[in-house]
C-alpha cells in the first residue's frame, strides 16, 4: 500500500516535527511505500521568497494602505508609518528575502552581511530597529554577528506585516490558535478555512506536491490499493491547515484516497470529535500513539479484498471512522479502545521503532536566534533530530496533566542500543549532529545508557532534553551525561513550594530540586524551568512565595531560563478526575462552554482572579533571565496589592548548602562493592616533577602529592580504563585489577569529585 505522511503548517520552522519521521518508519516495517513530506517548510519558503513576496505584496497592497490612512485619521501615526514603509520598501524586501533566509541556513556569504548590516537600502522593520536601538543603548554598534539576529528579527517583521494587512490568523509559529481552541462549532470553523494564506499560498504548496504524488492515487483501484494519507495534527494551530490539506485531497482523488488525521491535538483535545461534516474532510481520526491503529487498518484492507474502495471497515483500534452513506447521512464507527493484542504489538513496535528522516533535508531549514539567552535560544537556534528514549512519562501522577491519556500514563522505553545506532547513522547521512529528546521526562537510567554508547562511540551527539528535577540527578551522574554530550535540560518545577509541589503530587521537593540544578549547572548543561500559576488551590501568597523561590534560583544561577504558564484545567486530569469521583464538579464552572474542537479545556471557579498576575509575573522573569534585577524584591514588580513573601530570602543558598554537604558525604559510599558504580571523568593524571600529579577536572586543576598518594602512577592506567569511552572490556580489566588491591580503593576515595563519580546505577 502506497502510504504519504503530511506535517502541515505551522510549527517551528528550524526542524521538522517527528512524528512524521516515527509513522514513515511504521509504515516501512509494514512493507508499505511511504513516503514523508514536511509542508510546513515548504510553505515557508512559498511565502518568504522572492516570488512570495512579489505575490504577497500585490495582493496586500492596497489594504495595507487603506489600513494605515484608517491609523491615520485615528492618530496613529506609529500604524501608518509601519504599514507605509513596508510597501514602499517591497523592492528591497523581496531583492533581499533570499539572502535573509540563506543566512539563517548557513549558507549565505560573510561579505553580503556586512551589506545587510550597513546598507541604507537594507530593508529594516520596528522588531529589527528595536535589537538596533537596544545595542545602542548598551553602547554597542552592530557587528556581522549580529546580522543572524536582524534576519531573524526581519522574518518576524514580516510576520507582523502579514498578520495586519492579509491575514489575522498569520503566525510563524501557530497558525489560527486562538481559532481551534475558541471556535464554538465546526460549522463556525469551516467558515474560516478559506483564509488569505491557505488560498493564496498554501494551495500552491499542496499542488506542486499533489503534481509530484498524482501517479499514485492513479493506480488506486481498489480499496486495498487506495492510497492512506496519514496527516499530524501536532498542535491547535495545525488543525486548520490540516483540514485544508483534507479537503483539497479529497477534492482531488476522491475514494482513492483514504485521510486520516492523528496526533498530539487530536490526542487531547478531538477524542470525542464525531461532527458529521468532518467526513467531507477524512475518513478517520487516528487516537494515540497510531501504530496499533494503522495497524488495525491495514490488516482490515488487506482483509476486504479487490471489490471496491467502498467496502465497509468495520470498528477498529482507536481509530474512528467517518464514513458517508448513499442517503447523504454519515456512519461513524467509534473505536475499539481496547483490544489485548494490537496493545501488546503497540508496545513492542514502540519499543523498536527508529524515526526515519530519510526524506528530509535539513539544510533547508532556518535557524532562529531571536534571544541572547543560551538555553532560551536552544529551542530554535539548530536543526535538531527529534526523538525518544520512552513513549509516556514514568511518573505519570502530577495532578495538573493528563495522566489519563496514553502519551502521559503509556510508559514504554525504547530499545536504547538500536535507537542510538539509527540516530547516529541519521546525524551522519545528514549532518545534523544534535539530538532534542522530546520525552515527557527522560528515563534516568535509559538516559544514562544512550550516553555511554556515545562516548563509545566518540562522542559525536549533543543531546538535550525534558527531565525531572528528582533526586537522581546527582552531582556525580550529571558530570557523567554532560562528559558524554548531554548539553541541556527543561523540567517542570510549577509550583516552587512545598505545600504547592504536595497538592498537585510532583513527586518531588524543593530540596530534591534545588539539588539537581546544583548539579547540572556545575556540570556546565544549560536548564530551563517550567512555572505555572492560576491552580485550583492557589492563593496570592502561593503565587508570591513560589516567585520569590524562582528569583531565588537565578539570583544563584541555577537556572538560564524559565517560562510561567496559567494552569488550565483539563477533562483528562488526575484532579478533574478526583472532583468527579468526590462530587465537587460544581467547581467546575461554564463547562459546556468548552470548544467544540478543545473539548479537553475546562474552566474553575475563580480562574479568572489570577489573570493580573500574569504580565508582573512574565515581566519579572524576562529581567532575571538576563540578569537584571536580580535583588528587587518580588512585591516592587506589581502594581496591586500583594502579600510579602513567606520564604526566607536565603532560603535557596540554605538548599545549595545541603546540597555540597551531601556531596562530601558521597564519598564514603565508596567501597569494594560499589567499584562497579564508579567512572573516571577526569583528564589524564600526568607527574608534575616528583612528587606530584595533576590534571583537569570541570575546567579546575586537580594536584595529588604522591606521598600522600601512594603509588600513585600504577593507579593512572586504571583510572583510564573507567573512562566512559573505554570499551567493557577495558573496564572490566581495571575493575578486576582495583579490586584486588584494598589500597588503590583507598586512594580512590581521595579522586571523589575530582574527576571520579560514583554513580547510584
Amino acid at each position: 500500500m502506497k502510504v504519504i505522511t503530511i506535517t502541515p503548517p505551522v510549527v517551528q520552522f528550524n526542524t521538522p516535527y517527528p512524528s512524521g519521521a516515527y509513522l514513515t518508519s511504521f509504515f516501512k516495517t509494514q512493507n508499505c511505500d511511504a513516503a514523508w513530506f514536511d509542508l510546513n517548510i515548504r510553505l515557508f519558503y512559498e511565502i518568504f521568497s522572492r516570488n512570495g513576496l512579489k505575490l504577497l505584496f500585490e495582493l496586500s497592497e492596497k489594504n495595507a494602505l487603506k489600513l494605515a490612512d484608517e491609523a491615520d485619521n485615528k492618530g496613529d501615526d506609529n500604524t501608518a508609518f509601519n504599514l507605509r514603509r513596508y510597501i514602499t520598501q517591497k523592492e528591497n524586501w523581496i531583492e533581499w528575502i533570499d539572502f535573509i533566509t540563506a543566512v539563517l541556513c548557513g549558507k549565505e556569504s560573510r561579505e553580503k552581511e556586512h551589506q545587510f548590516l550597513y546598507s541604507p537600502f537594507a530593508p529594516r522593520g520596528s522588531r529589527m530597529e528595536n535589537y538596533l536601538s537596544n545595542l545602542a543603548e548598551n553602547g554597542r554598534e552592530p557587528t556581522v554577528d549580529d546580522v543572524r539576529f536582524l534576519c531573524t528579527f526581519a522574518l518576524a517583521d514580516i510576520s507582523d506585516y502579514i498578520t495586519v494587512a492579509f491575514d489575522k490568523q498569520f503566525s510563524l509559529v501557530r497558525y489560527a490558535e486562538a481559532l481551534a481552541v475558541d471556535t464554538r462549532s465546526f460549522a463556525d470553523f469551516e467558515a474560516q478555512i478559506d483564509s488569505p494564506v491557505m488560498e493564496h499560498f498554501y494551495k500552491l504548496v499542496l499542488e506542486k506536491l499533489f503534481q509530484e504524488k498524482s501517479a499514485d492515487f492513479q493506480s488506486a483501484t481498489g480499496t486495498e490499493n487506495r492510497t492512506l494519507v496519514c496527516i499530524s495534527v501536532p498542535f491547535a494551530g495545525t488543525f486548520l491547515p490540516a483540514l485544508y490539506t483534507a479537503r483539497y485531497v479529497k477534492q482531488k482523488f476522491g475514494s482513492k484516497a483514504f485521510v486520516c488525521i492523528g496526533g498530539g491535538y487530536v490526542n487531547t483535545e478531538l477524542r470525542e470529535a464525531r461532527d458529521p461534516a468532518l467526513a467531507k474532510y477524512i475518513d478517520a481520526i487516528s487516537y494515540d500513539r497510531g501504530y496499533g491503529s494503522y495497524k488495525a487498518l491495514l490488516s482490515a484492507i488487506a482483509g476486504s479484498g479487490e471489490s471496491s474502495a467502498e467496502t465497509e471497515i468495520k470498528a477498529l483500534y482507536k481509530m474512528r471512522l467517518f464514513t458517508p452513506q448513499s442517503d447523504g447521512s454519515v456512519k461513524i464507527t467509534e473505536p475499539l479502545w481496547q483490544n489485548i493484542d494490537f496493545e501488546k504489538y503497540e508496545n513492542e513496535i514502540t519499543a523498536k521503532i527508529i524515526p526515519d528522516y530519510s526524506d528530509i533535508d535539513f539544510s533547508i531549514y532556518p535557524r532562529m536566534c531571536d534571544d541572547a539567552n543560551a538555553m532560551h535560544r536552544i529551542w530554535t537556534d539548530g536543526s535538531w533530530i527529534k526523538a525518544y528514549l520512552a513513549h509516556g512519562c514514568y511518573w505519570h501522577r502530577c495532578a495538573f496533566c493528563d495522566t489519563t491519556l496514553d502519551y502521559v500514563c503509556g510508559y514504554k522505553p525504547t530499545d536504547i542500543e538500536p535507537l542510538y545506532n539509527g540516530l547516529l547513522k541519521t546525524a551522519r547521512e545528514k549532518g545534523v549532529y544534535g539530538i532534542h529528546f522530546v520525552d515527557e521526562a527522560l528515563p534516568p537510567v535509559a538516559l544514562k545508557k544512550f550516553a555511554l554508547l556515545n562516548a563509545r562511540a566518540g562522542n559525536p551527539l549533543y543531546f538535550w532534553g525534558n527531565v525531572r528535577f528528582e533526586k537522581t540527578f546527582t552531582k556525580d551522574l550529571a558530570a557523567f551525561l554532560s562528559y558524554c554530550g548531554l548539553g541541556g535540560v527543561s523540567a517542570g518545577i510549577e509550583s516552587a513550594t512545598g505545600t504547592g509541589l504536595e497538592s498537585i503530587n510532583k513527586g518531588t521537593d524543593i530540596a530534591s530540586i534545588t539539588r539537581a540544578c546544583c548539579a547540572f549547572k556545575e556540570a556546565g548543561i544549560l536548564v530551563h524551568a517550567y512555572m505555572i500559576f492560576g491552580f485550583w488551590n492557589d492563593t496570592p501568597q502561593t503565587i508570591i512565595d513560589s516567585m520569590e523561590t524562582l528569583r531565588q534560583f537565578f539570583e544563584a544561577g541555577l537556572l538560564d531560563s524559565a517560562f510561567w504558564h496559567k494552569f488550565v484545567l483539563t477533562r483528562n486530569s488526575t484532579v478533574y478526575n478526583q472532583w468527579q469521583k468526590e462530587g465537587k464538579l460544581d467547581l467546575v464552572s461554564r463547562e459546556d462552554s468548552s470548544s467544540a474542537f478543545a473539548r479537553n479545556n475546562l474552566h474553575f471557579k475563580g480562574e479568572e482572579k489570577f489573570n493580573r498576575f500574569g504580565a508582573p509575573l512574565e515581566l519579572a522573569l524576562n529581567s532575571w533571565m538576563h540578569g537584571d534585577r536580580l535583588d528587587q524584591h518580588v512585591t516592587k514588580w506589581f502594581d496591586f496589592q500583594v502579600p510579602k513573601p513567606s520564604v526566607s530570602r536565603d532560603f535557596i543558598n540554605t538548599q545549595i548548602q545541603k546540597y555540597e554537604q551531601k556531596n562530601h558525604e558521597r564519598t564514603n559510599l565508596i567501597n569494594d562493592k560499589t567499584l562497579q558504580n564508579l567512572w573516571w571523568l577526569g583528564g589524564t593524571p600526568v607527574p608534575c616533577g616528583k612528587t606530584e600529579y595533576r590534571w583537569l577536572y570541570l575546567m579546575e586543576e586537580q594536584t595529588v602529592s604522591v606521598e600522600s598518594g601512594g603509588k600513585f602512577g600504577e593507579l593512572v592506567p586504571l583510572l583510564m580504563a573507567l573512562r566512559p569511552e573505554a570499551s567493557e572490556n577495558e573496564r572490566s580489566s581495571g575493575l578486576a585489577e582495583i579490586s584486588k588491591n584494598p589500597s588503590l580503593i583507598k586512594q580512590l576515595k581521595k579522586l571523589h569529585g575530582r574527576g571520579l563519580v560514583l554513580l547510584d546505577f
